[in-house]
């Protein structure tokens, strides 16, 4: 007889992620932390009411495509514009600076063992920390008047410029996973990739901006964003060998200055995956989560890594800040600002291991980094904002 439990086990899952969302709500804090918390409750770390299989994992990985699609329709190429330079000098150190402190974090407390893709473990490690998510860090700006200020402005642009810069280097690690493939052939299909993608992204946004003329807020231009989402990331994974999320990412980046379309085909999609798939993506990064089972070494490998994904943004984007003229005080508020991972370092991490990068064992420690900058982002930004007030009202 067919089995029907995992009707249960989305329901459960919905509730749960909701529920626990409401609570961080309630304390200044993202969603996303209280589903993160939902599904460390529900996996093998507390309750074990909940495991990981094949259904949950398909739904997911929709999930995150949905996400990384969102993410790309809102990217604003306006903002990018108006930074410009300051913003990409930023990101570029801001990505640099992580990328080369989370591979020396992963050498220093696991030694060269001999295995082939050790320093492409140690390098994928580093590509976790190069993500930020700036959801938290834009409220709090908000909150304080000083969004739309030189820091939040600078904050913004290099967000998403980083976003970018991210996912190109995880298309390049994740090239390397197989350990027969040559250089020159990783690098030749990444070239291919954007090629194609030029030709794609102009077809479609000339197909998009005729539909956006002939049609406006119809479903059917939804649908066929979506459409358009799930082609380019099987075209991408399977053709290319780079990661679907690279695909649905630059799907969304495509239609993002098609004003109506993008308003409202990322309306319609932030529905469906605030409905289902979302949650069960951030349930299931918690359920696949054993933080029961973490030795003594990995307790201080997550120790040290916090301490590197804090500083190498607060160092690097305030360093790149500096250099672009910006006070010291403005240039710790932007390295402040840009400490708070979030979506994109679990989506990478996830994509890290399924293409063996990560462990399971090393995927508690990741998560951890993930709530706990996001918690501390808030409480230090406001810190060091109000200290800029404080001489000005003397």
């Amino acid at each position: 007889m067919e089995s029907y439990i995992f009707l249960l086990v989305i329901a459960v899952i919905l509730l749960s992620t909701k529920v626990m969302g409401l609570l961080s709500e309630r304390v200044h804090m993202p969603q996303v932390v209280g589903a993160l918390l939902a599904g460390i409750l529900l996996g093998p770390s507390v309750l074990g009411v909940v495991e990981e299989t094949d259904f949950l994992v398909k739904t997911s990985e929709i999930g995150v495509i949905i996400l990384m699609f969102l993410a790309g329709l809102d990217t604003d190429l306006e903002e990018l514009k108006r930074t410009g330079f300051a913003s990409f000098l930023i990101a570029l150190i801001g990505v640099v600076v992580p990328l080369l402190g989370g591979a020396a974090c992963y050498l220093l407390f696991f030694p060269d063992s001999g295995e082939p893709m050790h320093l492409l473990k140690a390098g994928f490690i580093g590509v976790v920390l190069t993500a930020t998510s700036v959801s938290i860090t834009v409220e709090t700006l908000r909150e304080m008047g000083k969004l739309k200020g030189k820091v939040g402005t600078a904050i913004m642009g290099a967000a998403v410029i980083d976003d970018v810069m991210g996912i190109i280097v995880l298309t390049v690690a994740t090239g390397f996973t197989d350990p027969t493939v040559q250089p020159l052939k990783v690098f030749g299909s990444i070239l291919g990739f954007f090629l194609f993608l030029g030709v794609v992204g102009f077809l479609m946004h000339k197909a998009f901006s005729k539909m956006d003329e002939a049609w406006g807020e119809r479903r059917r231009v939804a649908i066929y964003a979506f459409v358009f989402c799930l082609v380019l990331s099987y075209i991408a994974e399977t053709f290319f060998g780079i990661a679907d999320i690279t695909g649905a990412y630059f799907a969304g980046l495509f239609l993002c200055n098609i004003f109506r379309v993008r308003e409202y085909v990322a309306k319609k999609m932030t529905v469906v995956s605030y409905m289902i798939f979302s949650p069960v993506f951030f349930a299931s990064i918690g359920i696949k989560t054993e933080l029961g089972g973490m030795s003594a070494a990995l307790i201080w490998f997550s120790i040290g890594l916090l301490l590197v994904a804090i500083l190498s943004k607060v160092v690097g984007c305030g360093l790149g800040a500096k250099l672009c003229g910006f006070t010291g005080h403005e240039s710790l508020c932007v390295g402040v600002g840009m400490i708070s991972r979030g979506e994109v370092a679990l989506v990478v991490a996830q994509k890290g291991e399924q293409a063996g990068l990560i462990s399971e064992e090393m995927f508690p420690a990741i998560v951890l980094v993930v709530i706990v900058t996001t918690l501390i982002t808030p409480m230090l930004l406001k810190l060091v904002m109000s200290r800029e007030e404080a001489p000005q009202s003397a």
